[in-house]
């Protein structure tokens, strides 16, 4: 079945996420992060930020569930089943601290298909609360056998 091409420009509803201390410390203790402003409140503070700083890749945690709509969108028709990931890419701004509030928003940037495989890109834009735009990523997602 071929792609949808219809759906480029969508954009859905914003996920709003509240940056917890406690996450950004389990995050960080997961992928092995040992600077201190991520896991010791006193060593943030000391470093002049106000809280626990998210390490880059904790873009993750607050913007993949504005990502899983349009995964999930009968109108895109992307075949979860046969989907492998293809892809990520983020530019960050200012750093995230405990107590941030991002709201991420996705939209549906390129839909396209090369040698029987689906091409799904959606670019996701995370702003924190006072609207600085802290993330910016690309995912791409490909799917065998349309």
């Amino acid at each position: 079945m071929p792609v949808n091409t219809q759906a480029i420009g969508k954009t859905y509803d914003p996920v709003l996420y509240a940056v917890g201390r406690e996450k950004i410390r389990e995050y960080a203790r997961a992928v092995g992060e040992t600077n201190p402003v991520h896991l010791d409140l006193d060593a943030a503070r000391a470093a002049g930020h106000a809280d626990l700083v998210a390490p880059p890749m904790f873009a993750v945690v607050y913007s993949a569930p504005s990502v899983g709509p349009p995964i999930f969108d009968p109108e895109i028709g992307l075949n979860f089943a046969m989907m492998v990931h293809g892809g990520q890419q983020f530019e960050w701004g200012p750093l995230v601290i405990a107590g941030d509030e991002i709201t991420t928003t996705t939209s549906v940037k390129d839909i396209s298909e090369r040698d029987g495989r689906g091409y799904y890109v959606f670019e996701s834009i995370s702003n924190n609360q006072r609207g600085e735009r802290v993330c910016r990523g690309t995912w791409t997602n490909i799917v065998r056998g349309v």
